[in-house]
């Protein structure tokens, strides 16, 4: 018996696939960059009782990993763009090369989806509160820096997405056999 591989998928495959990388490519390194953007400008100054109280990304750790996380993601990904355009332009298209993709949209995504988690968790507890542990709700008074660093989050959820699709397309890719 013999075993049925898979066959060279049609040049028609190929442009598909480039202009798919390339445009995902280019969504995840747009909503990356503009998660960071607004989560560091995030500021917020309110005077409760005579007091002033400022909110900035830099007080919470979990913030600060998010924004770092999003940047390396964004720099990252970036330079895996170059990578799939010169890797496309010299028509080296291997399994190798997209295995190499593979690992990196993993690497990035999982990057990006463990800073959007502990931002998600902090900004939880800021919009709600935690009555178990005495923390109130601080975004009755600072809405202008939650509504920013729920966008943040928002678009750092879209960056999650296309680095998972591609992911997916990539590992697909990477077990193609080429003859």
């Amino acid at each position: 018996m013999e075993a049925k591989l898979p066959q060279n998928p049609p040049r028609k495959t190929h442009k598909l696939v480039l202009c798919a990388q390339i445009c995902l490519r280019i969504v995840a390194i747009s909503t990356a960059f503009a998660a960071t953007w607004t989560i560091v400008n995030a500021k917020e100054t309110v005077v409760v009782f005579g007091l002033q109280f400022d909110a900035r990304y830099t007080y919470s750790s979990a913030f600060k990993f998010f924004a770092f996380a999003n940047a390396i993601a964004c720099g990252f990904t970036s330079l895996s763009l170059m990578f799939v355009l010169l890797i496309f332009r010299h028509g080296r298209v291997t399994p190798s090369n997209f295995f190499f993709l593979f690992l990196h949209d993993l690497f990035m995504m999982s990057l990006i989806l463990s800073g959007v988690a502990a931002g998600t968790a902090i900004g939880f507890v800021g919009r709600y509160g935690n009555s178990h542990a005495g923390w109130s709700e601080i975004c009755d008074r600072l809405k202008k820096y939650c509504d920013k660093v729920t966008a943040s989050m928002v678009l750092s959820y879209l960056s999650v997405i296309c680095l998972v699709v591609l992911t997916v397309i990539s590992a697909g890719k990477s077990r193609q056999i080429m003859v």
